[in-house]
């Protein structure tokens, strides 16, 4: 692997005596990481990563120009040494539900980004609903933003939501730096965050020609009333998820899928699918990034992404008993011959992201009738440990994971040029990971605010050991260092 410098990196060592920094959190200065396990998108080596006193990354070292330094006299350098742990680039969930302000009990900044804290994800963008404003207006986000702006423990960003009837406001929301934005082809069971229809679609679409975003939808499209959640004595036992999962079946997504594509020659949009679950949507995303490409789009992957989600690689639909809700999402856990599908497109790097699409509620909404519980699935805390314990039984590598829960999502977001990846000139938002640790989900373990999970009590293999976020100990022995040390990711010149 060819060392990468920064200028001056020698002089930065000339004059130097060494200093052992493990867990004591002192003030920022140069800092020396190192691993035996440094882990990028594409390899693993071993060796060092320098950070400067701003907590950006200046260059990336192996181990015998490491162990040269090292033998001379170094003065006021931290050197946070690692050994076999797995060094890595910090976990950025692009799909999470804060829900605050306007739902605060079901979930806030302080808990979230707690648990994000301790999951090893340094960098969340937070969805436009379920928050009371939606961020669908300029307003609302600096009432969504004025909540956060001194809660946060990680980095966070904001994701703008299209509406009927609030086109005016994109441009505004994408001066302010939303990463993008969201709209829903179905019913979001959300009142304040109503879907849109096709021709929603069309003047969205024409507002943001050319604006170089990014819009995502939640890919689901009823026909006939196929999807409705019915009651009554005509609709069979919602106590049993296979009842919720006939409601929503995989053509509800591939009809979605098949009109966003429609839309596609008219429009220079990136356009992204969120939590696929259904396996049949891929190859029509293919074919429409194919024909764009052909046409002479320029931009990443033709401008058409998807990602999935933790919970449609590690359940299927077999395993979920009667009652537990808190299976519930949508779209829906579908069968193991799915799941396996979707793990076959992700060893092909045919999805681009892997995220949480961490949807909390209070428990009252978790009832045990699939039918009308919430949908929604909290896990984001877990990112890697869930991503690593499905992957690494598959023969799968560190990178891939790194690929899929970091360097994918930041590039979505539009932060490949300060998150999601160990080089330099990025922050230096990093994980210190046991791949081989093992540990048991419980109440306890859980840090954000509703500990409901369809992972309770389940064993996963991995462990975030150390957070950082922009080179300070952020969490560390299953514990929160200090308080919120997270930035919102807004444009500068943004005010409340």
């Amino acid at each position: 692997m060819a060392l990468i410098f920064v200028l001056g990196l020698l002089t930065i060592f000339s004059s130097v005596n060494c200093r052992i920094i493990e867990y004591v959190q002192q003030p920022l200065g140069k800092q020396l990481f190192l691993s035996r396990r440094i882990v990028t998108d594409s390899s693993e080596f071993d060796g060092g990563v320098l950070v400067n006193e701003n907590g950006i990354i200046e260059a990336v070292l192996e181990r015998d120009v490491v162990n040269s330094l090292l033998t001379q006299n170094l003065d006021d350098l931290k050197i946070i040494d690692g050994g076999n742990l797995a060094l890595m680039a910090g976990v950025v969930d692009s799909h999470v539900h804060v829900n605050e302000p306007g739902r605060n009990p079901w979930e806030g900044y302080v808990t979230a980004t707690q648990a994000a804290a301790a999951g090893g994800v340094t960098t969340i963008i937070d969805m436009p609903l379920n928050s009371i404003p939606p961020t669908t207006t300029l307003k609302n986000l600096k009432t969504k933003a004025a909540a956060a702006k001194e809660e946060v423990f990680v980095d966070v960003g904001f994701w703008g939501g299209v509406v009927p009837g609030n086109q005016e406001e994109l441009l505004d929301l994408i001066k302010a730096g939303v990463v993008g934005f969201k709209c829903f082809l179905t019913d979001s069971g959300i009142s304040e965050f109503p879907m849109v229809t096709r021709n929603d679609l069309a003047e969205a679409f024409a507002v943001l020609n050319g604006s170089g975003t990014v819009l995502a939808f939640h890919a689901e499209l009823s026909e006939n009333n196929q999807g409705a959640e019915c009651s009554g004595s005509d609709c069979p036992d919602p106590i049993l998820y296979s009842t919720y999962l006939a409601s929503r079946p995989d053509e509800m997504e591939i009809r979605a899928v098949s009109l966003v594509a429609s839309f596609l020659p008219q429009t220079d949009v990136h356009v992204h699918i969120v939590h696929v679950s259904a396996e049949g949507v891929v190859p029509i995303l293919e074919q429409a990034r194919d024909e764009r490409i052909k046409a002479g789009y320029k931009g990443w992957r033709g401008g058409v992404t998807a990602e999935t989600c933790h919970h449609y690689l590690t359940l299927s639909s077999e395993m979920i008993p009667p009652g537990h809700s808190e299976y519930k999402c949508s779209p829906p856990i579908r069968n193991i011959t799915n799941k396996l599908k979707l793990w076959e497109y992700i060893n092909d790097k045919r999805l681009d992201l892997v995220t949480s699409d961490h949807s909390p509620s209070v428990a009252e909404l978790k009832g045990p009738n699939f039918m009308t519980a919430w949908g929604g699935i909290s896990s984001m805390q877990f990112d890697l440990s869930l991503f690593w314990t499905e992957a690494k039984a598959r023969g799968h590598s560190l990178s891939m994971a790194s690929h899929y829960l970091s360097a994918g999502p930041a590039r979505l977001a539009g932060l490949q040029d300060k998150k999601g990846a160990i080089r330099p000139g990025l922050d230096a938002d990093f994980i210190f990971f046991d791949p081989d640790a093992s540990f048991l989900v419980t109440p306890q373990v859980i840090r954000y605010k509703n500990k409901i999970s369809p992972y309770m009590y389940r064993v996963m293999t991995g462990k975030v050991m150390r957070t950082y976020l922009r080179g300070q100990l952020i969490y560390a022995d299953d514990e929160l260092i200090d308080g919120p040390k997270g930035k919102l990711l807004l444009n500068e010149g943004f005010s409340y």
